[in-house]
Parts: structure tokens; C-alpha cells; sequence
């Protein structure tokens, strides 16, 4: 039984957070377990009595696995928690007083749901739709959606095509990422004869089977396309090199342009990226960014969840530039 999650009230809280940094995190993605970092085992080691004492439906540990479009999002909530919050009980006075810990494991949207099935994280995070196989397995669970996304096909602001072709229609779009098209006169003869080089994201992300289901169909993307192991690095594969071309998601997109072009989206089908038009729906190529968890939340991760949706969580999100999908509480 699915359900959605916009928004519950805020907790005039406290709370400090360890967040996981990204070299730690890899040695967790295969499984995405837990562990406690060194600065909190003192402090944790008289918790599992404590809470056991006091609240079987508490945790102070709570792990975020998945999507690296959502990690940077959820890193950064975290590590604002650690600037203001020490222990559960200043979250609420029924809380029990131990320190909280938050890691954010980034390893692809598939790793996340993955992670979550198997119960080695407490929320799997994903940047795209579930599958009917995913929701099936998961059973009772719930989806906490907090931004959306698009996947802009986009090349380097140095390339000749700025300027001369500002949209490609999805069959030429699906031509030059399976390699039917390889140089960029095939795509506009006063282009010239330079090779298309081709960026995606690693086949563990949602934005490789979003795109796959949004633009490639039956077709496969061509294998000498460079892989990147974050919209990031995708990102920055294409500002880097004057002859790319890539699906850098939406929120990437805008952090890369920050501080001026380096990057333009073409239009697709005639449809701009722009947010209006993915809000509206007008610009297929999107997607939801969320994190999803089974069953009733701790009071915990209720807390923390509610911290999410908060106005400071908003301004996360549009500081990374993505389109949240909620109101903030203001509280």
C-alpha cells in the first residue's frame, strides 16, 4: 500500500547529525549498511538500553541510501542539523538524551531501492518512478517526494550548435545517443565534421532508465558513451569538453550555469526545459526525486522527515537547483 507525502508539521527541534562523507560512503554501497562513526560510539554505546527502556518505536540511527541526485540535498540538511542540534531529547522532551546520527550513502537510485528491501538502510533514495516489481516487493511503504526533475539534453555553451540549432527532436535525440549519428555535421551540415562524444549517467542511476524510457525506447545507448557516476560529474564531463553531448539533470544543469554558461539545453520536440514547463508536464523528460521507506516512520525519522519539509529544507532544495514539490511548513 503506497502514499504520498507532502508535508506534516515541524518539530521546534534540536538535533545533531553525522553525516556520512562520500569516501565512507562507498564502502557502504554494495549494502549500504550502517555503522556508527567514531566521534558518537561513546556516546551511542548506552543507547539501544536506553531507548529500549523508553520507546521500542524509537531510533537515533537512521540511514538514507541511494539516488546521487538526492545526496547532496539530504548531506546538506544534515550537516545543518550538526550546526544547531545536539541530542533527541531537545527534538522532544520524550525523547530519550542520545546523540543522533544521519548518514546519506550515495550509490544510484537502483542500489537505494535495493538497500531498502533488504532492510540495510531505513530510506532508500530515488530519482525516479518506482517499478511495479519494486513496489510489489516492497509492499507496505511510502513514497517522500521533495523535489522534481527533468533530464536536459545538453551540450557545451562552446559548441557551434549554439546559436544554429536550438532544438532536436527525440528521434534525433535517440539517433545520436545510440550512435546512429556520430558527428555533428549529421546533425546540421554547417556544423563540422568533429565527433559527438556522448555522456550518460552509470547504468545504477535513475536518470539512465528514465531517459531509456523516455527517449531511447527499444534502442540501445551506444557503448562508447562515457558513463559518470554522478549528475555532477556528468555535468561537468559536458562543460569540460567542447564536442559533448549528455542528459544532465535539471538541478545539475542550473549549478553548473551558476556562475555563468557553460552549458545549453537544447529544446526537445520544441519544448523548453525551462520550470514552468516541467511543472506544467509540457517537458516529458522528467522525474520525481524522493526517498521512500517502509512502514510507519520512528518518531525519529518522523522528526527528521518533518525538518525536510521545512522551509530551511525548501531553500536546500533550490540552492541545488531542483523544483521542490511541497509548501514549506514555516515552522
Amino acid at each position: 500500500m503506497s502514499q504520498s507525502i507532502k508535508l506534516k508539521k515541524s518539530w521546534n527541534a534540536k538535533l545533531l547529525v553525522f553525516v556520512c562523507l562520500a569516501a565512507l560512503c562507498c564502502g557502504m554501497l554494495a549494502a549500504c549498511s550502517s555503522s556508527t562513526s567514531s566521534s558518537s560510539q561513546e556516546g551511542n554505546s548506552s543507547q539501544s538500553s536506553q531507548e529500549s527502556a523508553t520507546d521500542q518505536s524509537f531510533k537515533s540511527n537512521i540511514m538514507f541510501c541511494g539516488s546521487t541526485s538526492l545526496y547532496p540535498i539530504m548531506s546538506s540538511l544534515a550537516s545543518s542539523f550538526t550546526d544547531s542540534y545536539p541530542t533527541w531529547n531537545e527534538v522532544d522532551a520524550s525523547f530519550p538524551k542520545t546523540n543522533v546520527s544521519i548518514y546519506v550513502a550515495p550509490g544510484g537510485s537502483g542500489v537505494g531501492v535495493s538497500a531498502l528491501e533488504e532492510g540495510t538502510c531505513d530510506y532508500g533514495m530515488v530519482a525516479r518512478t518506482l517499478k511495479d516489481s519494486e513496489k510489489e516487493a516492497l509492499g507496505d511503504y511510502t513514497e517522500y517526494e521533495v523535489a522534481k526533475d527533468a533530464l536536459t539534453v545538453s551540450v557545451n555553451a562552446e559548441n557551434p550548435i549554439v546559436g544554429t540549432v536550438d532544438n532536436l527532436s527525440t528521434d534525433t535525440i535517440r539517433q545520436i545517443f545510440s550512435g546512429e549519428i556520430t558527428s555533428w555535421n549529421q546533425v546540421d551540415a554547417s556544423l563540422p565534421d568533429e565527433p559527438i562524444q556522448v555522456y550518460i549517467r552509470d547504468l545504477s542511476g535513475g536518470a539512465y532508465e528514465v531517459f531509456q524510457k523516455s527517449v531511447m525506447g527499444s534502442s540501445t545507448v551506444t557503448a562508447s558513451a562515457t558513463q559518470s557516476a554522478s549528475m555532477t560529474e556528468l555535468a561537468t564531463n559536458i562543460a569540460n569538453n567542447k564536442w559533448a553531448i549528455g542528459y544532465a539533470g535539471f538541478g545539475a544543469y542550473n549549478k553548473a550555469n551558476a556562475n555563468g554558461t557553460k552549458l545549453v539545453a537544447m529544446k526537445v520536440d520544441g519544448v523548453e526545459a525551462s520550470e514552468a514547463n516541467i511543472v506544467s508536464g509540457d517537458y516529458t523528460i522528467q522525474r520525481p526525486v524522493m526517498f521512500v521507506g517502509k512502514g510507519t516512520p520512528t518518531k525519529s525519522s518522523q522528526a527528521f522527515i518533518d525538518y525536510v519539509y521545512s522551509q530551511t529544507g525548501y531553500d536546500v532544495i533550490v540552492a541545488n537547483g531542483y523544483i521542490p514539490s511541497f509548501t514549506p511548513n514555516n515552522k
